[in-house]
């Protein structure tokens, strides 16, 4: 009898005990493990970021059987880019203007939710939107970056406060947008703004009080100070030399680590993902010469000291904005017969890279996706065989890829099951021109290339074979072979991240608004669910009760859509959501509504401005948020505007600021009065032809219904 009391009262305690325990208690020991449960506990799912689960209740037999088990509705109506992490019941996510959300994993309950209230001006600085790509979670803590460069620690419990951090100058246009990470209780963080003219660098603050441990600096000090930081040593010795004089002294040289951070414990070393120049252009930037050190590179750090170990720089002297700020994903291979501990990342530049990570040895390189600035890597140097065209010193040149990559933020996945990374690509042609009037204007884009030569053709047949060689891919890729063993074509180029199971599932969304899971092996569509709005953000999955769930954030937006919003049909401004499903759901989420689209109210409606000057200016200054030829999707549509209508309305908001708080900061620094009107006048004739092709019948898509297909 006294055992079983005693048993009782240890079961009793042991009750008691997992009640207490404290929500988000994420730390090392679980967070190594976290590769083979059904949690999800970083931005990658664990340390390797190689985003695959073990999880097999969902599977190719079954997956025709998913439903919605429930969704969330948010507040904010720009592009979602956010991994959801799922900690001990609990669904945590962020949200556009760095907001963040808890919500019961089983039921959708929001359990909290907090707003940094960042100000609206500041999404002027956001290159490609105020996206938020996710929050870290460490031993009751949850941190979140915030889009005017913030790092909060939040309470996982309750959402308060616990402390924050202002992690950037305040008088420089940074932002964050990339999630933190978390190595050894120090909370890592990077930074963006490389367009605008900044300089990069990687921060780690201790994860209980926010007091700065380490930085790294990717670009030398521009007066040739040391700057007291890890990154002293290395700069002195070897990176400094590969600079030579140029705008970065005035721009900061670029370099920002926006995205991937990744830690090895057993080597205790963290590499990260280093962003693009400024300006872009080479020639601009340091002369044409150097290789510019570490911008596009893959630096591997001391996780203790933050100190420098080695490098690998995918793009000397880069100059087409190929960052190599791409996930980096951990593995062990099999190479030539024997086991390798690598990292593999498949950048802008359009090579698939497998790395020693021990000592950053280039093991092998090969394009996976079309690219004409190079025909190959030389792998006794590991530096790309440059076509002699590709920089555009002397004349334009058309190539591919873009400064949007052959691949951008959109997370890959690695199954060793298949042995296959499936990684989505972009085709995304640009024509680099040479800026020769180029001078730095603090606080706009910085980029040295004309931005005129992209311009949309203005008639409608030439639009559609221009937008025809605009496409994006699932790629499934053999890393040890170095070659596609199969692909699925998107219509729109701007497709999802990716997420692979056990259950021989690769699951992606589109922006055309559906998430669908395809066979792991040989790439056949299995199931899709028509969304009612575009996804770029990468799903996830975890186990709760027995059950499998697979959760994705709902709403794009970003780079892709700002830079060639012709491409894809009206999907102006809809609410992000959640989607979680479950084999069997039930829940139904009611359809979107339809767009508005205001007639275009031009009678009357007249400028004196000088059009083609104010087509210059756009191209300059507006076509990066509002798309070229003033065809921006989910921003509003400048053709259809009230501030259209008056020389004053439209003053009011370029030149005053009047719409600040929503976004839209004052250009005074930049245009005059008269520019803002002779970009008024621009904007009309393109609400002129605009108009004339409405009244011709052509039809935008139609709004897409919310369900399976």
């Amino acid at each position: 009898m006294k055992l079983i009391r005693l048993g009782l009262a240890l079961a009793l305690a042991a009750t008691v005990a997992a009640c207490n325990k404290p929500p988000g208690n994420v730390d090392d020991k679980r967070l190594t493990a976290a590769a083979g449960n059904g949690e999800w506990l970083s931005y990658g799912k664990d340390y390797n970021e190689q985003r695959f689960s073990p999880l097999d209740k969902v599977n190719a037999g079954n997956v025709k059987d998913l439903g919605l088990a429930w969704f969330a509705e948010f507040d904010t109506d720009r592009g979602q880019e956010a991994t959801p992490l799922m900690v001990d019941g609990v669904l945590y996510t962020s949200t556009a203007w760095s907001k963040v959300f808890a919500f019961d994993a089983k039921t959708g309950k929001q359990l909290w939710k907090f707003d940094p209230k960042v100000e609206g001006a500041k999404g002027f600085d956001a290159c490609c939107d105020v996206v938020n790509r996710g929050v870290a979670i460490w031993k009751g803590k949850v941190y979140v970056g915030t889009i005017d460069g913030r790092l909060i620690a939040l309470d996982a419990k309750t959402g308060a406060v616990a402390w924050e951090q202002q992690t950037t100058d305040k008088s420089r246009p940074y932002t964050i947008t990339g999630a933190p990470r978390v190595v050894k209780d120090k909370v890592l963080i990077g930074n963006g703004g490389a367009e605008y003219g900044v300089r990069g660098y990687v921060s780690a603050y201790d994860a209980a009080t926010g007091k700065l441990a380490w930085r790294f600096y990717t670009v030398p000090n521009p007066t040739g100070a040391p700057d007291g930081a890890a990154s002293d040593k290395v700069f002195r010795e070897k990176a400094a030399a590969t600079w030579s004089d140029g705008e970065w002294k005035e721009t900061g040289g670029g370099g920002t680590v926006w995205d991937s951070i990744v830690y090895d414990p057993a080597l205790n070393m963290v590499y990260i993902g280093v962003g693009n120049g400024n300006p872009w252009n080479h020639q601009r930037r340091s002369g044409g010469k150097g290789d510019n050190l570490f911008l596009s590179s893959i630096v591997a750090l001391n996780a203790d000291t933050g100190e420098y170990v080695w490098h690998y720089q995918t793009t000397p002297g880069e100059s087409w904005d190929y960052t190599a700020t791409q996930q980096i994903m951990l593995a062990d291979l099999n190479i030539a017969g024997a086991p390798r501990k690598v990292l593999m990342q498949a950048p802008k530049n359009g090579f698939f890279y497998v790395i020693d990570r021990a000592n950053g040895q280039l093991i092998s390189a090969r394009p996976y996706a079309n690219i004409t600035w190079a025909t190959g890597v030389d792998m006794k140097t590991g530096r790309p065989i440059e076509n002699p065209a590709a920089r555009y010193e002397k004349a334009m040149v058309m190539q591919v890829p873009g400064p949007l990559g052959a691949h951008n933020w959109q997370p890959m996945a690695y199954n060793a099951r298949t042995g296959l990374v499936y990684i989505p690509t972009n085709v995304t042609p640009f024509a680099y021109t040479d800026d020769k009037a180029f001078s730095y204007r603090s606080g706009a884009w910085n980029v040295g290339v004309d931005f005129l030569a992209n311009a949309l053709p203005t008639d409608e047949a030439t639009l559609k074979a221009t937008m025809a060689l605009v496409k994006g891919s699932l790629v499934a890729w053999d890393p040890v072979q170095q070659k596609a063993v199969w692909t699925v074509d998107h219509p729109f180029f701007w497709n999802a991240g990716v997420l692979s199971t056990a259950g021989g599932l690769v699951f992606q969304g589109n922006a055309e608004g559906e998430l669908a899971a395809y066979d792991a092996a040989k790439g056949g569509k299995l199931w899709g669910f028509k969304t009612g709005n575009g996804i770029i953000a990468a799903p996830m999955t975890y186990e709760l009760g027995g059950e499998q769930y697979v959760a994705v954030m709902v709403g794009t937006g970003g780079g892709g859509q700002i830079s060639a919003p012709a491409s894809m049909p009206v999907r102006s401004r809809l609410p992000g959501r959640l989607l979680v499903f479950r084999l069997g759901g039930k829940a139904t989420a009611p359809a979107f509504p339809a767009p508005a689209q205001p007639p275009f109210q031009l009678a009357g409606v007249t400028s004196k401005g000088d059009v083609k000057h104010g087509f210059a200016l756009f191209h300059q200054n507006c076509q990066v948020c509002h798309g070229p030829n003033a065809s921006g999707a989910w921003l509003p549509d400048l053709k259809r505007s009230p501030m259209l209508q008056t020389e004053a309305n439209w003053k009011g908001v370029v030149i005053d600021g009047a719409s600040a708080a929503r976004g839209m900061a004052s250009f005074s620094r930049f245009l005059s009065p008269q520019d803002a009107e002779d970009i008024r006048a621009y904007v009309i004739t393109e609400a002129q032809a605009a108009a004339k092709l409405a009244e011709s019948g052509a039809k935008a898509a139609p709004a897409t219904p919310i369900g399976r297909d």
